[in-house]
């Protein structure tokens, strides 16, 4: 279990202790960072999850209430086990002037206080003395409905997991958002772990965005600065046939773990339903001692000997699925639960420290699920030197009639493993030119660049600053971008025509100008984090420093493909000349075997051109024979500068993909 097969990263960091140690107000790295801009009235917090963003609220929101002419507070979470991370804290004994108290009465996440939720909503308005309430999404969504726009006013709106609002027209929760912003007094404070949604809406209107004041914290920074875990590991783990068969592999009952199954709409489900695959979860982690009916919690018997308390969150029944929700609530103890069995929940904002690991099965649909899963397992805890998170994916099968599907679902891995890289990386910072009168900050991780556009405004900065990363998944699943990379597209077109054209959709008020300076970055970082640095002798390293400890003369090189570079002699020229993303294909090569690759590279390669069969049959009994009758019978190449010469090689591909599933009994609809 120490050793993944199919491993893809292994990240290791430096335990420098800051990301946890607190300051004479009691507050750490990151909520010092978002409390220097509380007097904003729009804050955009951007942290990853077990940064402490529930308490650099309660900081901000306490001083909005007592300096800020705020009156009220009102605190949405996207469900309520979530609430417990904004339970009373006394903030007092760690230094801050108030602590943080939410009256039972209006904290509507509570599990054993479930009656007329947005009847108290309401009320909570009503009341003067009500100064803080804490709900779901849901609740938020469903009360505001029945008050006018203006009850905002004077009032706090702190929501959690933001990404959950979204730009368009008949979402609920962003009309929420609009409503306070717009029609009220009322301030507003945005918190999540990624800012990017797996459906490609867009989580403001740009011009809302532009509103709110961004507060951003890596997951570099974060996990650099722990203090007792220094490893993170982010393993793929590709199956044939049912996941059961296979979840022994990677399931360590010796580890603290949350196991997420897929939905019953997803490729990996068995078919058997949810409470089945959970049953026999139980039955590859043990033997059923007793169930104690007091909390929910089953007491399995390992085969080595071991009693393990497994939670199951895949039960529906309301009364069994909060009175184990409740459990959880309240544990206080490393051996309080052992596994934990879940589909929906246990994902954002799930605080169990002792979790070492994340086993999901399934593909998930974006980054910023995968992030939050990530997130469930990389709290810093005193015992924890090593997180890991595992997924679980289905190969293609000779049998499947969609080969598509599976197509997708290696895509969506690879992007995500690629994208969680290089979000865990050190942020590079690019200049024109070396300029000996500014600060150096860390030149170890500073790159001279020559023909680099400046950036020219207050946009592009914060795109650069706080939404690289964001910007780069969206890139690395557009189904262009996906069909070229896999292609025979050269890397020109890919980073000249295709990138730009990503960055214009998704930021559509920027000039050309501005387009470039975002494009020339996101080359720039997505290169240098996605491969590795080395010395002159091609020893991987992080920095080099001589005896003084700082930066070396001696010359950083990165490795792409079979060459290396010197990235202290970059040139956007040079640049524009390299695949950024080639490495998701060296990936995928190692990951899978040759007949699976082959099938993937096929279907993507007839993808990538809009033919229909009838089409490519016409082409290949006339045309193509023709062609081939002509030329000595030297088959035409997609990569001819004839475009009817590639047309008719994309004709013979179709054709040849067509036969192969023929062969192979994978033969489907057009």
């Amino acid at each position: 279990m120490e050793q993944f097969s199919n491993c893809i990263v292994d990240i290791s960091y430096q335990q420098t202790g800051a990301a946890t140690a607190v300051n004479t107000l009691g507050m750490r790295e990151m909520q010092v960072l978002a409390y220097e801009s509380r007097d904003k009235r729009f804050l955009l917090i951007k942290a990853p999850p077990a940064s402490g963003k529930s308490r650099a609220l309660m900081f901000i929101a306490l001083d909005k209430l007592v300096n800020q002419g705020i009156k009220k507070v009102v605190v949405a979470v996207p469900e309520k086990s979530i609430g417990r991370s904004f339970k009373n804290t006394n903030l007092v004994n760690g230094g801050f002037f108030a602590n943080w108290e939410v009256p039972p009465y209006f904290n509507l996440t509570d599990v054993k206080n479930e009656q007329d939720k947005k009847g108290r909503f309401k009320e909570f308005f009503l009341n003067s003395k009500a100064k803080v309430l804490v709900c779901a999404h849901a609740t938020l969504r469903n009360a505001t409905k029945e008050l006018s726009d203006d009850t905002f006013n004077d009032t706090l709106l702190a929501i959690d997991e933001f990404h959950h609002t979204s730009a368009d027209a008949n979402s609920n929760l962003g009309d929420v958002v609009r409503r306070v912003m717009y029609h009220s007094s009322g301030h507003i404070i945005a918190m999540t772990g990624s800012y990017f949604r797996g459906d490609g809406i867009p989580v403001l209107r740009p011009e809302d965005e532009a509103k709110f004041f961004p507060i951003t914290y890596n997951y570099y920074q974060q996990l650099n600065g722990y203090k007792y875990l220094k490893n993170l590991i982010l393993g793929y783990h590709f199956y044939h046939g049912s996941y059961l068969d296979h979840i022994g592999e990677v399931l360590d009952t010796h580890k603290k773990t949350i196991v997420h199954i897929p939905s019953v709409n997803q490729r990996a489900a068995t078919g058997l339903g949810k409470y089945q695959e959970t049953a026999d979860i139980m039955t590859v982690i043990g033997t059923l001692d007793h169930k104690d009916y007091n909390t929910g919690i089953y007491h399995l018997r390992t085969a080595d000997g071991r009693m393990l308390k497994v939670a199951d969150l895949v039960e529906d029944e309301q009364k069994e699925r909060n009175m184990v929700q409740a459990y959880l609530q309240n544990i206080k103890d490393r051996d309080d639960v052992d596994i934990i069995i879940a589909l929906g929940t246990a994902k954002e904002g799930f605080d169990w420290q002792w979790c070492e690991m994340c086993l999901t099965v399934g593909v998930r649909g974006s980054l910023t699920e995968v992030i939050q899963i990530i997130g469930r397992c990389t709290r810093d805890c005193e015992g924890k030197e090593t997180a890991r998170f595992v997924n679980m994916i289905a190969m293609p099968e000779a049998e499947q009639a969609e080969v598509k599907v599976a197509v997708n679902d290696f895509l969506k891995a690879i992007t995500a493993s690629l994208l969680m890289e290089q979000v865990m990386a050190p942020s590079w910072k690019f200049k024109t030119e070396k300029d000996d009168d500014e600060p150096h900050g860390d030149l170890a991780h500073t790159i001279v660049v020559e023909g680099l556009k400046p950036l020219s405004s207050a946009k592009t900065k914060t795109i650069v600053e706080s939404q690289l990363d964001d910007l780069k998944a969206a890139i690395l699943q557009d189904d262009m971008v996906v069909k070229a990379l896999s292609g025979s597209t050269t890397a020109e077109t890919i980073t000249q025509h295709l990138i730009p054209k990503v960055i214009r959709d998704r930021y559509p008020d920027l000039n050309e100008g501005e387009v470039e300076e975002v494009r020339q970055r996101v080359l720039l970082d997505t290169i240098i984090k996605g491969n590795d640095i080395v010395d002159e002798k091609g020893n991987p390293i992080s920095t080099i420093t001589d005896d003084d400890d700082k930066p070396s003369e001696g010359n950083r090189l990165i490795k792409i493909a079979n060459r290396f570079i010197n990235i202290d002699k970059l040139s956007i020229n040079l640049i524009d000349t390299i695949n950024p993303f080639q490495r998701a294909y060296e990936v995928i090569s190692k990951s899978v075997d040759a007949k699976t690759l082959k099938v993937i590279q096929d279907t993507i390669a007839e993808q990538k051109y809009d033919m229909t069969l009838e089409q490519a049959i016409t082409l290949f009994k006339g045309p193509l024979k023709e062609y081939v009758a002509a030329h000595d019978g030297k088959v035409p190449s997609v990569d001819d500068p004839d475009p009817k010469v590639r047309e008719l090689a994309i004709a013979l591909q179709k054709i040849k993909n067509l036969k192969q599933r023929k062969l192979s009994g994978l033969e489907y609809e057009e």
